[in-house]
């Protein structure tokens, strides 16, 4: 606190110093012409980044109780807010009688910095009457004008020798503008065309210029001697005197840069060439801001046949005779050959060029525009000799025309056609066929014909800025009808029809339009209660979907009544239609009746299904009367609908499916007698849907308990199988390894997952018969028959032996335990 007090003390004195002493302005020390000088600075001065040499000690040096307020270790701090203390930027003063303020100590903060004395704290709030700088970054700013507007800039414009310029120099160093001694200066580098620099330029030094925050110009520069080509002109600080601090610091201006014509008058274009429909632009050159006459020069043509120039633009005047009084349009054609000049609406125009000397005016063409060369010409209004010409030839565009995919489309198809134009900015499409109107006709109303000059009459598509054009057409979408077979497309860049093509340019494509149709199958013509049945098929036109409706004995769609499925179909024109074991499980055995509805041409369906009713209606205009269908027998209601699509004014098609719903069984074909420790197989038939999972459990009859440490005669397998395909019913089957199987009676147990149906049946495994391997001698063998020896074996009943009595019991005991279960 005791540092605050000082500081408000010390501040209070310097505050009445400085309103008992006038306040002295900026001094330069030195010489302006040599050397570099110092600058003295006041309280409350504008410094400038980059200055050096500046000296605090006159003003600043008041002491109270001898401590210097300015000195080495006091402060320049720039606040954020002094009532809080609070600063983003703070300088040490390392020299106060030769300062310089470097853009690494202060960066781009700029505005007031207040000074504080060594050891002042800089984090608490701001006395009153603190002293302060002003902190600026210099900056100026150079442009080169026309003398006679003085506003009208031409950097980076052309300009002719006919004109006088001026160098306009801005800038912010106001702080030097009460220099007692000594005001920075500048001068202005002019780099020729030929490489060489000059600091006079057309009779006028740039040399010395005042930089004290004033606006200078360095007048009337007269262009008349000088040599044509681009010049660039800067200002620049000079290395010397009261503005040498900024030298070499990146203070110096901008570059401007024009160019000088070594034409009085001159017109280019921007296209040598250009396609009918599209623009082309010409550039004029001439003096600044003066009125030329500008026009296409008369080709003996109609009006329509003449590039035009656009209206409205800026600077561009477009005339007719009928805006001339007489005298004036006869002073007019003074300048020129009248015969050159066409008397129609927008051929000729006064154009007024810029501050520049230039002004760029668009012509635009069309479809009637004559394809051949063009001489557009500029004139001097008041020279006659003074004129220059330029040639643009226009040329016929071209069209195209491709259909994506093979050419052969499905009523009812979006057919998407695209191609290529550069004769318009607009494609038109008819189409001629088989009876259709002989010169083309609408293509999204077949009837009616495609009339020259109507747009309505024909599919208008616009063309991208790339020159390409895309349509979908949607047949689907036809008002009318539109039968199968050839039909030709026309894409023309005008709207004229077949016997006016003479007067646009086109190309054809041929396409081939089918009738859709439908195709379908189920995936079994048999489907077990419970199972899985797909209905599936193509339906070609397009369709988002088509209808499925299914007939039974008291069945409508669904148990409680009328109820119609669809079945979405893809790009491909695939569908797809399951019956899941929710559906079929609860269906009676029987035949069923399935028709499946395809939308045709106009993708609706003109008969559909009123469910709350139980009824089937047609379209509104099919005079199809209503018909209830619940309540008749299930094939009297399928024909009532295929009645109903036969109709003469309903578009929709269909197919026609059956098939039967069975009970679901499982055969297991007879397996006989299987010898022990063989592989086997055990097969069958089922009216159970192909791909069904099937599990198979072979197990022994005998269950008998056994001797501790004696091996069990127990055994078993299981194995799962997939039904398939059979002719006429399916058929599945699974091979048994029988390895550990001992003589004994089995069991064969069938269950299917998704129905869970079950079957069983029952086999025998019997002991193996011993064969005797029959060796194949190889090579030649010499062997030597022994004496046959002969063994007579008495007659009578063979007794069997100890394993087939064992046998023969082990059936016995099988047989009795069946009995005692029955």
């Amino acid at each position: 606190m005791k540092s605050i007090a000082k500081l408000m003390v010390v501040a209070m004195l310097l505050a009445a110093a400085l309103v008992v002493a006038p306040v002295a302005a900026r001094t330069y020390v030195g010489n302006a012409d040599d050397g570099i000088g110092k600058f003295s600075i006041d309280p409350a001065d504008t410094v400038y980044i980059g200055e050096q040499h500046l000296n605090f000690s006159t003003a600043w040096n008041n002491t109270t109780g001898g401590s210097t307020i300015l000195a080495q270790g006091a402060r320049f701090v720039h606040y954020t807010d002094t009532t809080k203390g609070t600063y983003d930027k703070a300088v040490t003063i390392s020299s106060p009688d030769d300062f310089e303020l470097t853009s690494s100590d202060f960066g781009t903060t700029t505005g007031t910095y207040h000074v504080l004395p060594i050891n002042a704290s800089i984090s608490e709030p701001v006395p009153n009457g603190t002293p302060s700088l002003y902190v600026e970054i210099p900056k100026v700013t150079l442009d080169v004008v026309l003398q006679k507007s003085k506003i009208d800039s031409v950097d980076g414009k052309t300009v002719t020798r006919d004109n006088e310029l001026a160098f306009k120099l801005q800038n912010n160093l106001g702080g030097f503008r009460n220099v007692i001694n000594g005001t920075p200066q500048m001068k202005i580098e002019v780099t020729l065309p030929s490489g060489g620099v000059t600091t006079n330029f057309g009779n006028v030094s740039l040399e010395k210029i005042t930089v004290n925050g004033s606006t200078v110009y360095k007048e009337n520069i007269d262009l008349k001697n000088e040599t044509a080509g681009t010049y660039t002109a800067q200002a620049k600080w000079y290395s010397s005197g009261p503005g040498a601090s900024f030298y070499g610091k990146g203070f110096d201006s901008n570059p401007v840069t024009f160019v000088v014509s070594s034409k009085k008058l001159a017109i280019t274009s921007d296209k040598d060439s250009v396609v009918r429909s599209k623009s082309f632009s010409v550039t004029i050159i001439g003096e600044s801001k003066t009125q030329y006459f500008l026009f296409v020069k008369d080709a003996d043509l109609k009006e329509n046949q003449y590039p035009k120039i656009r209206p409205s633009q800026p600077g561009v005047k477009n005339e007719t005779v009928a805006n001339y009084s007489a005298s004036d349009w006869e002073n007019l054609l003074k300048t020129v050959d009248n015969k050159t000049v066409p008397d129609y609406a927008g051929t000729h125009a006064l154009v007024e060029t810029t501050a520049g000397g230039t002004r760029t005016v668009q012509f635009d063409t069309d479809t009637t525009t004559d394809d051949r060369q063009f001489t557009i010409r500029v004139q001097d209004l008041t020279e006659r000799s003074n004129y220059d010409e330029v040639k643009v030839k226009v040329v016929k565009g071209a069209v195209t025309i491709t259909a994506a995919g093979t050419g052969t489309y499905y009523i009812g198809e979006e057919i998407t056609l695209e191609g290529t134009c550069t004769e318009s900015d607009y494609v038109y499409l008819f189409i001629t066929g088989p009876n259709l109107p002989s010169d083309g006709a609408y293509p999204l109303n077949p009837s009616t014909d495609a009339v020259s000059g109507n747009k309505n009459t024909f599919i208008e598509v616009e063309v991208e800025a790339d020159d390409t054009w895309s349509e979908k057409w949607n047949t689907a979408e036809i008002d009318g009808t539109l039968d199968a077979g050839g039909y030709t497309i026309y894409a023309v860049s005008a709207p004229v029809n077949k016997k006016d093509l003479t007067d646009a340019e086109y190309d054809t494509i041929s396409i081939q339009l089918r009738s859709g149709f439908i195709s379908a199958v189920t995936s079994g013509a048999v489907v077990a209660k419970g199972d899985d049945l797909k209905l599936t098929g193509v339906a070609q036109g397009d369709p988002d979907r088509v209808k499925v409706w299914i007939f039974g004995k008291n069945y409508y769609g669904e148990p409680s009544g009328l109820y119609v499925r669809s079945a979405t179909v893809e790009d491909d024109g695939t569908f797809e239609l399951k019956l899941d074991k929710s559906d079929t499980e609860h269906l009676s055995a029987g035949q069923y009746f399935v028709v499946i509805q395809h939308p045709m041409m106009n993708g609706e369906f003109d008969i559909d299904a009123d469910e709350s009713t139980g009824t089937i209606k047609g379209k509104s205009g099919s005079g199809f009367t209503e018909v209830k269908i619940v309540g008749l027998q299930a094939a009297a209601a399928a024909n009532a609908l295929i009645k109903a699509l036969d109709s003469p004014n309903i578009d929709d098609t269909y197919v026609k499916l059956t098939f039967i719903v069975e009970e679901p069984r499982i055969l297991i074909d007879p397996i006989g007698d299987v010898p022990a420790g063989s592989t086997f197989t055990i097969s069958g038939t089922t009216n159970l849907a192909v791909g069904d999972t099937l599990n198979i459990e072979v197990t022994s009859a005998a269950f008998t308990p056994v001797e501790k440490g004696e091996e069990s005669g127990f055994a078993s397998v299981a194995r799962t199988t997939e039904v398939k395909a059979g002719d006429g019913a399916n058929v599945w089957s699974v091979e048994i390894d029988g390895s550990a199987f001992k003589p004994d009676q089995y069991i064969v147990k069938v269950e299917c997952i998704e129905t869970d149906t079950t079957a069983t049946a029952n086999f025998n495994v019997v002991e193996a018969v011993p064969t005797t391997p029959t060796v194949t001698p190889t090579g030649t063998v010499t062997t030597t028959t022994p004496p046959v020896e002969t063994t007579v074996t008495p007659t009578g009943t063979e007794t069997p032996g100890f394993g087939a009595l064992l046998a023969l019991a082990g059936l016995g005991a099988v047989a009795y335990l069946v009995l005692r279960r029955d």
